[in-house]
């Protein structure tokens, strides 16, 4: 598998003003920390594509919709651009991939033990919602 311009899709999934997040396997890069879920995007695969299949494969979810990039950061642990996407999904997410998941609201992500580019997103998310 080769990775389509070392993009990954983080998708940014809300429910009732919580954001869902996800406990990476110990094992992987930034194990034991909570991201917004999602996955490396395949070569000629587009993020609406990486969604689709990441979702299904790691939470038994059904995505209905792909929105705007809201964020990218550069995870400098591993050179890849994470994009930060707003994702609607249909269904009560399972825990194949991650080892716990929670919804979290802007203020409860900041304090999660988070990968570094969701940190940045977190405080850029919270940032947003004080505005309003």
């Amino acid at each position: 598998m080769t990775v389509e311009k070392n993009r990954v899709l983080a998708a940014v999934i809300e429910r009732s003003g919580k954001f869902l997040m996800c406990r990476r396997p110990e094992h992987k890069n930034h194990g034991g920390l909570f991201e917004f879920p999602g996955g490396k995007l395949e070569a000629g695969e587009s993020l609406a594509d990486a969604a689709r299949r990441e979702l299904l494969e790691e939470l038994a979810l059904e995505v209905l919709d792909v929105g705007a990039v809201l964020f990218s950061a550069l995870d400098k642990s591993s050179g890849l651009t994470i994009c930060f996407t707003s994702v609607s999904a249909l269904g009560e997410p399972q825990l194949i991939e991650h080892s716990e998941l929670c919804w979290s609201t802007p203020s409860d992500l900041v304090e999660l033990p988070l990968a570094p580019s969701d940190r940045l997103f977190a405080e850029f998310l919270l940032s947003e919602y004080c505005k309003s």
